[in-house]
C-alpha cells in the first residue's frame, strides 16, 4: 500500500494550476492508495457544484485532472475547518482509490466555529482493502503551548474517535516539530501512536520545512512537521520526502510525505 500526505497551500502559490496539474501527474505515475491533504480551499464565492464542493475547489481540480489523463480511479472527501485569507473556506481532504465504508468529519478543536482560525475539522475515511478495514485521517493541527486550543485536546479527540480494534493512519500537518522533546510529537507517540518514518527501512532527513511559512513566521530551522503515523508497528518499506526539488519539483511552503508498506 502507499500513502501520500500534502499540506497544498492551495491558492497561495504561484503558477497553481500548473501546480495542480503536476500534481496529478505525480499521483497518476506513483498510483497511491490514500492521499490526505491539507489546506484545500475554495473560494467563499464560487458556485456550488455538488453537496458542500465548489467549483474552485482544489481536491476537485486535482480530481478533474487526473480524468483528463485517463485516471478514473480516485474519488474524495472534503470538509471545512476554517475561513482562510478572509476568502476562502479552508479545510482538509482524503482522496482515494479504495471503496469507502465509511466517512465522517468532526472538530478536534473545543471551537467548531468556521470563523475562527483555529478551528480545526478533521477528516476520517474507512476504506477496504483487501477485505479489511482500514482507517485514514488528514489533520492539519494547531501548536504546542496553544492555551485557547490545546494541542493535546486536539489529540485526544482524534484517538477518542477510533475504535479500538480497527488500523489507524494519522497523516497530515501536525504543526509539531518532531525535533522537540516533551511537546507535540512525544505526546502523539504516548498515545500509542507510531511514526512510520521511524518504521521504515529506507528513509531521507523527513524534513518538510525549511524556514519561515505561514504559521512559522520566525523560524529558521528545518523542521519535521508533515507525518504519518499509525498505531499498529507495522512493516514499512520506505519513507520519503516529495515535492522537495529532489523527489519531484515543489508545489507547496510544505513538502510531501509518502510511504509504502
Amino acid at each position: 500500500m502507499k500513502l501520500l500526505t500534502l499540506n497544498c497551500h492551495a491558492w497561495q502559490e504561484e503558477n497553481t494550476l500548473e501546480k495542480i496539474k503536476y500534481i496529478a501527474k505525480v499521483i497518476d505515475e506513483n498510483d497511491y492508495d490514500v492521499i490526505a491533504l491539507q489546506e484545500i480551499n475554495q473560494s467563499i464565492d464560487s458556485k456550488i457544484v455538488y453537496e458542500n464542493i465548489k467549483e474552485d475547489n482544489f481536491a476537485l481540480l486535482i480530481q478533474r485532472e487526473l480524468q483528463s489523463l485517463g485516471n478514473l480511479n480516485y474519488e474524495f472527501f472534503w470538509d471545512m475547518s476554517h475561513i482562510g485569507y478572509k476568502i476562502y473556506e479552508e479545510g482538509v481532504c482524503i482522496m482515494t482509490k479504495l471503496p469507502i465504508k465509511r466517512r465522517e468529519s468532526f472538530f478536534a478543536t473545543i471551537s467548531n466555529d468556521t470563523s475562527y482560525w483555529k478551528s480545526r475539522n478533521i477528516i476520517k475515511t474507512t476504506l477496504d482493502y483487501e477485505g479489511k478495514d482500514m482507517s485514514f485521517y488528514s489533520c492539519h493541527l494547531g501548536w504546542w503551548g496553544d492555551e485557547e486550543e490545546p494541542f493535546t485536546h486536539q489529540i485526544d479527540s482524534i484517538i477518542d474517535s477510533a475504535f479500538s480494534d480497527e488500523v489507524v493512519f494519522l497523516m497530515g500537518d501536525f504543526n509539531n516539530s518532531a525535533y522537540k522533546k516533551d511537546e507535540g510529537y512525544d505526546y502523539i507517540l504516548s498515545k500509542g501512536m507510531y511514526d512510520t518514518f521511524t518504521l521504515a527501512k529506507e528513509t531521507d532527513e523527513g524534513i518538510t520545512v525549511k524556514g519561515n511559512i505561514a504559521g512559522w513566521d520566525k523560524n529558521k530551522e528545518d523542521l519535521r512537521i508533515d507525518i504519518i503515523f499509525t498505531n499498529q508497528n507495522i512493516s514499512v518499506k520506505n519513507s520519503k520526502v516529495i515535492f522537495n526539488n529532489i523527489n519531484k519539483n515543489i508545489v507547496s511552503d510544505h513538502y510531501g510525505v509518502e510511504i509504502e508498506f
